[in-house]
């Protein structure tokens, strides 16, 4: 007897719909499973019958074969479990009931229990694409799948369970979308106003954050540089549901999402080694999986000791920063990672990271701080927009006891200038002000005759080069809107032009 079932396979952030077919003949004993899967899903069939048989159902003596349509798309990961066995179930007619709208998701333990399962968020999100009406996912899962609307979600504890619904004998609830999900708030030690002194570093880290510039901090060891970056997160704007869907899809498909909290609310921060390979960094494998720039996607990239990354890990960051995207290319095909991240890197200003500090003597040579800092390529540093140095800290800012603005404070104008930035940008393919192109400069960036004879100045005197001519434009536009202005006037162009790279940096 010949029954069929659905499950979904993921590819790269997306999910497939995909039919098990099972086919009970007679013969010799044999449980095969073809349609390209991977070893996990080989594995499927010992998992598939010990749940069978431990959760109170005949397993067929008979040659079983089991294919997941379509047969050229590589399937792999334990997903199929529950979908492979029901679908023995039905043919083995111990278990009559109409699967044809319902999609299975989730792996199978010996004794028939369901476990949590990767990549649930993109797999139901097909499933409600296609127009089923309902999924069935591990009782761990649940809350992550009912983030998707107008879906009815069956979260079963066991195998056994899900058959007893299915034949009408058990009741089984259906979450519905809108179920309830309590975030968890943690509290953060990285506000901004338990920094001490950087006030400078911190207007930049605000300008940053508001325009969604990359940035790049130099200043000698323990000055705070990390602990500036780890506060830019708390600055950001709140993501949007979109967005959040978005940063919870990566997680969900790489395992990372953790149980109390299947919707990530708050911007990821990630800060790898400079060892990290370079398909750690970008993503890939055999299998590809997102990277580090996509788990960092809506959020915040940090690169410590910048050029003690790799050359060809720092040049392969190059295009996704350009084109919010990444595209992974194997033989089997090309999958797409979305990038859309801000880098902020820092650095020492040279090996032994104390040259210009006027209380600790460098001992690096001239050649050797020349080498380092050409560590980072010319086409790299174009697309940094802010370069902002941290100074060593003195002892009486450190031992002071007032603090700092919060991070709160400053996240109020950091979301007001974006709100006005997604107001004038509604039109255009530029999300944030650091993506605006040529068009979009010429466009918004108005300057005033003042602003505009001092911009003039500046590019003979600096001999400033096009491409710096529309950075500046583009950060002294973010600074023009945490001030609420519409043009942009001279103390935007002054405060833009202190934070470009000067020569010999």
């Amino acid at each position: 007897m010949l029954a069929r079932t659905l499950s979904c396979a993921v590819v790269g952030l997306d999910g497939a719909l995909v039919e098990v077919e099972v086919d009970i003949a007679t013969g010799l004993p044999s449980f095969q499973v073809v349609g390209l899967p991977d070893k996990a899903v080989q594995e499927a069939r010992e998992r598939v019958r010990s749940a069978i048989r431990n959760s109170g159902f005949r397993f067929p003596n008979k040659r079983v074969t089991v294919n997941l349509a379509p047969a050229d798309l590589k399937k792999e990961g334990p997903a199929y479990d529950l979908a492979i066995a029901v679908g023995i179930l039905m043919s083995s007619d111990q278990l009559r009931a109409d699967v044809r709208d319902t999609v299975f998701l989730g792996e199978l333990s010996l004794d028939g229990r369901l476990r949590h399962t990767q990549g649930i968020l993109p797999m139901v999100s097909v499933v409600r694409q296609s127009r089923m009406s309902k999924v069935c996912v591990p009782l761990d899962d649940r809350a992550e799948a009912t983030l998707m609307h107008d879906m009815e979600i069956l979260a079963p504890e066991s195998l056994a369970q899900l058959v007893g619904y299915l034949k009408g004998d058990v009741p089984l609830p259906a979450w519905p979308a809108d179920a309830p999900v309590e975030p968890e708030v943690e509290e953060t030690s990285c506000d901004l106003c338990y920094v001490k002194g950087q006030e400078h570093a911190k207007r930049a880290l605000e300008v940053a954050a508001a325009g969604r510039h990359n940035l790049l901090m130099s200043g000698p060891p323990g000055s705070g540089k990390t602990m500036l970056a780890r506060a830019l997160t708390t600055i950001l704007p709140p993501l949007t549901h979109e967005e959040a869907l978005e940063v919870t899809k990566i997680f969900s498909v790489t395992g990372m999402l953790s149980k109390g909290q299947p919707l990530i609310r708050e911007r990821p921060y990630r800060a790898p080694h400079y060892t990290i390979s370079n398909a750690g960094l970008v993503g890939g494998g055999q299998s590809p999986r997102p990277g580090e720039i996509s788990l960092s996607h809506r959020g915040v990239l940090f690169l410590d000791e910048l050029p003690e990354f790799g050359h060809a890990t720092l040049e392969s960051l190059r295009q996704p920063m350009e084109d919010r995207q990444v595209t992974v290319s194997r033989a089997q095909g090309s999958v797409v990672f979305p990038a859309s991240f801000m880098l902020v890197g820092a650095m020492n200003p040279c090996p032994c990271g104390h040259y210009g500090d006027p209380l600790q003597e460098c001992r690096c040579s001239l050649s050797d701080i020349i080498r380092y800092r050409k560590r980072l390529s010319g086409p790299l540093i174009d697309r940094l927009d802010i370069f902002v140095e941290v100074p060593r800290v003195d002892y009486d800012k450190l031992t002071g006891a007032s603090e700092g603005e919060s991070s709160a404070q400053m996240r109020t104008r950091v979301a007001a200038a974006a709100a006005r930035q997604d107001e004038r940008l509604a039109q255009c393919k530029a999300t944030c002000n650091s993506d605006m192109n040529a068009r979009d400069v010429a466009a918004f960036c108005r300057l005033t005759p003042r602003g505009r004879e001092v911009l003039h100045t500046a590019m003979r005197q600096l001999h400033l080069s096009a491409r710096a001519y529309h950075r500046v434009l583009k950060v002294g536009r973010t600074i023009a809107d945490l001030d609420g202005a519409d043009l942009i006037d001279t103390p935007h162009i002054a405060e833009a032009l202190q934070y470009r790279k000067r020569e010999g940096d």
